[in-house]
C-alpha cells in the first residue's frame, strides 16, 4: 500500500480512540507516520483521529481527549489504527464496538491494532485463523477468549498483510516504523526514525521483556530439588542427579516437574540458566564467556544459541538494551 502519488493525495490514516484509551499509544501513529517525508520533503501520510460518536473520549490518565471527527472518518481511511485502552473482558459492550466500526471501512482498508486493541479485531473475527500478537501480560487471557487466533506473545509485531498487530506500548512504535519500511523503503523509515530519536529496528522480540519468576510453592514435591539446583547452575545437572536428590525415579521426577512447573526438568533448567544469564548481563561487568560458564552454558557460543532461541536476541544486544547506566 505504498502511496507515492503524483497528485499529492496522501495516504489517510484514521486513528480510532475509544473510552479509556492509553494516551501514549494514541499518539504513536501521528508522531511516527506523521514524521515520514518523501523526496521533496512532502508528507506521506495524513493522520486524523476520531471517536465512535465524535465526542471527547476518556483516557487511562486524568484527562480526556477532544477529537475533531466521528465515525464518518472511517469511511475515508486507507489505514485504520486502533490504540489500546483499559478493558474488562466481562464488559460485552466493549467487544460489540467492532460490528459498527469495521462495517464502515472500504474494501482493502488496512487495519492495525496496537497492544491490547487486538481484542477488538479478534472480537470482529478479523483474526480468526490468522497470526497475531498483543501485550504479553494479556496473551493468555486472549487465548482463552479467542482460541481461533494464532496468538504469538514472543514477537514485537505481526504483519499479516492487510491486518497488523503489535505487542505492548513501545512495540506500537516498532510496528509504525515497519509500516514506513514496507510502504516507502528503508531510507524514508530511517529518516523518520532519526527525527523521532527512535531505533528504526529493534533486535529480538517481546520475550526479552518478560519476567518469568521461578515457581516456588514450598509444599510441592520438587521444590527442594529446584532450590538445590538453583545453587548449582554453573555445573552439569543431569536428570539422574536431580532424580537422586529428589529421591524419585527419573520418570516420576519428570512427571512431577510437568505437573508443578508446567515443563520438563531439562526445559526448566534451561529457563533458569537463561534467567541467571539475563541478570548477570544486566547487573555485572562479567564477560560473555564468564557469564556463559556461570550460567551453566559452558561457552559463549552456547549462550548465544540459547538466548537467540528463547529471547530472539544475542547476549551483547541484550546487555546494550538493559544494562543500567553508570550514571
Amino acid at each position: 500500500m505504498a502511496i507515492m502519488r503524483k497528485d499529492l493525495v496522501m495516504h489517510r490514516v484514521v486513528v480510532l480512540a475509544v473510552d479509556r484509551v492509553y494516551p501514549f499509544e494514541l499518539g504513536i501513529p501521528g508522531r511516527i507516520l506523521g514524521a515520514a517525508r518523501g523526496p521533496a520533503d512532502e508528507r506521506l501520510y495524513e493522520v486524523i483521529t476520531c471517536s465512535p460518536d465524535g465526542r471527547p473520549v476518556t483516557t487511562s490518565a486524568d484527562f480526556a481527549v477532544m477529537v475533531e471527527h466521528g465515525a464518518e472518518a472511517l469511511e475515508t481511511a486507507d489505514t485504520l489504527v486502533i490504540p489500546p485502552f483499559e478493558w474488562d473482558p466481562l464488559d460485552g459492550n466493549v467487544l460489540e464496538l467492532p460490528v459498527g466500526v469495521f462495517a464502515l471501512l472500504r474494501p482493502g482498508t488496512r487495519v492495525i491494532s496496537i497492544c491490547t486493541a487486538a481484542v477488538l479485531l479478534a472480537a470482529a473475527g478479523l483474526l480468526d485463523g490468522r497470526p497475531a500478537t498483543t501485550h504479553w501480560f494479556e496473551a493468555e487471557r486472549c487465548r482463552r477468549l479467542f482460541p481461533n487466533v494464532k496468538w504469538d506473545a514472543d514477537v514485537l509485531f505481526v504483519d499479516d498483510g492487510d491486518v497488523l498487530t503489535s505487542a505492548g506500548v513501545a512495540a506500537g512504535v516498532d510496528l509504525c516504523m515497519h509500516i514506513l519500511r514496507r510502504d516507502h523503503g528503508s531510507a524514508v523509515a530511517n529518516r523518520a526514525a532519526r527525527y523521532c530519536v527512535t531505533p528504526p529496528w529493534r533486535e529480538g522480540g517481546q520475550a526479552q521483556y518478560i519476567e518469568r519468576p521461578v515457581p516456588s510453592p514450598s509444599t510441592t514435591a520438587t521444590a527442594a530439588t529446584r532450590a538445590w539446583a538453583l545453587e548449582r547452575l554453573e555445573g552439569p545437572l543431569p536428570l539422574s542427579e536431580l532424580a537422586g536428590h529428589a529421591r524419585m525415579s527419573v520418570r516420576t521426577l519428570s512427571r512431577r516437574f510437568q505437573q508443578e512447573v508446567g515443563m520438563s526438568p531439562g526445559d526448566w533448567l534451561t529457563r533458569q540458566r537463561i534467567e541467571l544469564a539475563r541478570h548477570l548481563l544486566e547487573a555485572s561487568d562479567l564477560s560473555i564467556d564468564r557469564i556463559a560458564r556461570r550460567a551453566g552454558f559452558g561457552t559463549a557460543s552456547s549462550l548465544r544459541q540459547h538466548m537467540h532461541a528463547t529471547l530472539g536476541v544475542s547476549p551483547l544486544a541484550y546487555r546494550r538494551t538493559f544494562r543500567a547506566s553508570d550514571g
